[in-house]
């Protein structure tokens, strides 16, 4: 079992050299798109098994990860997944530890198993190092200046008024940003702000577990510049696309499904009215039956049906049913 992204046949290429590919003729030695894990040895989770494994006796079912494909047992995530399974992805410990942006998003995004604890739970976690930053809190702030003298100093509002107040002596043609309580104005030149960043200044968790993600989660990620690039990096663009999503695999195969199940017959039924359903039917059984006798014969003889044959059933089917047509009389009642 391969990736399922970006993936193509490896026929034609050194894989198998005397087989040519016939819809990419000119293919490259080696696919570099195609990306093999232990699923294609038929071995899955951290444990390295089986599936089916006819020496596990354990009920477990195995939930599937978004980043890398692999299937994992949900007693080998590192943690335990939600009771009532309210999460519709999950991302096992290697892939949040090689997408470590993620935790950064976890305690906002990912469930109650990921969310900041209070301050003093989280200060007894420190040396366990799981705290990746954490914030002072105003009050805390505001002590540190008392004690250092300062207690006097200008508030960040009364600035922003003094600096809106005074005139601009700035010579560049560039328009400066201007601070105001009530409004900001933003220079054209200005980056957007990055999501990531403004959750990274916030404290978070970073454990060695799996994350369960709500739906719709993707559509939170930064799409910035900055974002995007690193994205890139690390072959993870797929997370923002939301059309890449569990549901919208599962929802497009219940669909594709439906159509392949669907009777053409029957659309062609619901569209007419009494009288025209109980015609077709009859028509559609009458041709059905004469069909079935007619190559019937073929197949006592033993001669093969040819096209001529199938045009010589049909025009003497509908000569047929002309004449039926014509003998037919209608009274009124």
């Amino acid at each position: 079992v391969f990736l399922s992204r970006n993936f193509r046949c490896d026929c034609g290429n050194s894989k198998f050299k005397n087989l040519q590919c016939k819809l990419l003729p000119e293919k490259g030695k080696v696919n570099s798109g195609n990306k093999y894990n232990d699923n294609f040895y038929g071995l899955y989770c951290t444990c390295k098994r089986p599936y089916p494994d006819p020496e596990d006796e354990i009920p477990d079912e195995m939930i599937q990860c978004i980043v890398c494909e692999d299937w994992f047992h949900g007693r080998h995530l590192g943690a335990v997944p939600p009771e009532s399974g309210d999460f519709h992805e999950m991302v096992c410990q290697a892939c949040m530890n090689h997408c470590h942006f993620l935790w950064a998003y976890a305690s906002q995004l990912a469930g109650k198993e990921n969310e900041v604890p209070a301050l003093t739970k989280v200060n007894s976690l420190e040396d366990e190092g799981i705290v990746l930053k954490v914030e002072e809190s105003e009050e805390q702030k505001k002590e540190i200046k008392k004690e250092s003298g300062v207690e006097h100093e200008e508030t960040k509002e009364e600035k922003q008024i003094e600096q809106f107040n005074e005139p601009s002596t700035s010579s560049g043609s560039a328009c400066p940003e201007v601070q105001c309580p009530f409004f900001t104005v933003v220079t054209k030149n200005e980056k957007p702000v990055c999501k990531l960043k403004e959750l990274q200044s916030k404290q978070f968790l970073k454990k060695d577990t799996a994350t369960f993600w709500p739906l719709n989660w993707r559509s939170k990620l930064c799409t910035c510049e900055d974002c995007l690039k690193m994205y890139s990096e690390l072959e993870v663009q797929f997370l923002t696309d939301e059309c890449d999503t569990v549901l919208a695999y599962e929802n497009k195969g219940t669909s594709d499904q439906e159509t392949e199940r669907r009777d053409p017959l029957m659309d062609t039924l619901n569209s007419m009215n009494r009288v025209q359903q109980v015609e077709l039917i009859c028509e559609y059984n009458d041709l059905k039956t004469e069909l079935t006798d007619y190559l019937r014969r073929f197949a006592d003889e033993g001669t093969v049906v040819k096209r001529e044959d199938i045009q010589h059933f049909f025009e003497e089917f509908q000569s047929r049913k002309r004449r039926r047509t014509n003998r037919m009389q209608y009274y009124c009642s």
